[in-house]
């Protein structure tokens, strides 16, 4: 069964004076992909976070399954948001919990699933990530990055979300360990049929792991299409960030102290 289909319309979120979100308009088919791009500091992990409730947007609508999500109580908020699983930035994992703990904190802390349960959970979430039993009891200062992002995902996935949200995940790994991450996260979408939307700066890996992309800048989305297209898209902007071009009408600041 495909996840939901998602829905932004004209979202807006500001911090004090610096307003990130400046009317977003987005459509995310039900168990589609999407990943969006755009430079450091446009609002991409501002963006994944509003919309999975970390951050109330300040205007606009976000829809899930055509319902309004700002119309629900909530405890029906809390239920929707209990469909999401997210890998944030750099995995966010606890270096005090082990592994599976980490994998499992959703399920022990809000769910109130018993330790044996969620610890068989958890050591099922990371055989699909490709970690063995044994490893469910390490701490993840004794794991890899590559490591530590699967556990990341295994934690997104922990719920069974029905929308899946990854920020930058293969960001800090080499490029051996970005294909296996990558080939893991095709293997998910094609099991679980979530929604998945991704901020990915690595285009190679936002080319293969998503079927369409959007680019903000500006805290807008300026261009949106399919991610085979983004090479060839005709929009100044997203040529210059695809094909990492200094030139171009994305300013490159340089800090004179530094020169």
């Amino acid at each position: 069964m495909a996840g939901p289909a998602i829905n932004l319309t004209n979202v807006t979120k500001r911090f004090g004076a610096n307003e990130v979100l400046r009317g977003v308009d987005l459509d995310v088919p039900a168990g589609g992909s999407l990943v969006v791009i755009g430079p450091s500091g446009t609002g991409k992990t501002v963006l994944l976070k509003t919309l999975i409730g970390v951050h109330a947007p300040d205007g606009g609508r976000i829809s899930v399954d055509g319902t309004d999500v700002s119309t629900l109580k909530d405890t029906d908020k809390r239920a929707l948001y209990g469909r999401f699983g997210m890998l944030f930035q750099k995995s966010g994992l606890f270096d005090s919990l082990p592994v599976w703990e980490n994998v499992a904190f959703r399920l022990l802390q809000q769910d109130g699933m018993a330790r044996k349960d969620a610890r068989e959970r958890a050591i099922d979430k990371l055989g699909l990530v490709g970690l063995a039993p044994g490893e469910a009891d390490l701490f993840p200062s004794e794991l890899s990055g590559g490591m530590q992002k699967r556990v990341g995902i295994a934690r997104a996935m922990a719920a069974d979300p029905d929308v899946l949200l990854l920020d930058e995940p293969t960001a800090g790994l080499d490029p051996i360990m970005s294909n296996v991450i990558n080939d893991l996260i095709l293997e998910v979408m094609d099991k679980t049929g979530a929604t998945v939307i991704s901020v990915n700066s690595d285009m190679r890996g936002a080319a293969r792991t998503a079927q369409n992309a959007a680019m903000i800048y500006d805290g807008r989305i300026i261009w949106h299409g399919p991610t085979a297209d983004m090479r060839d898209s005709g929009n100044a902007y997203v040529d210059q960030f695809v094909h990492s071009r200094a030139e171009g009408p994305i300013p490159t600041i340089v800090d004179p102290a530094a020169a």
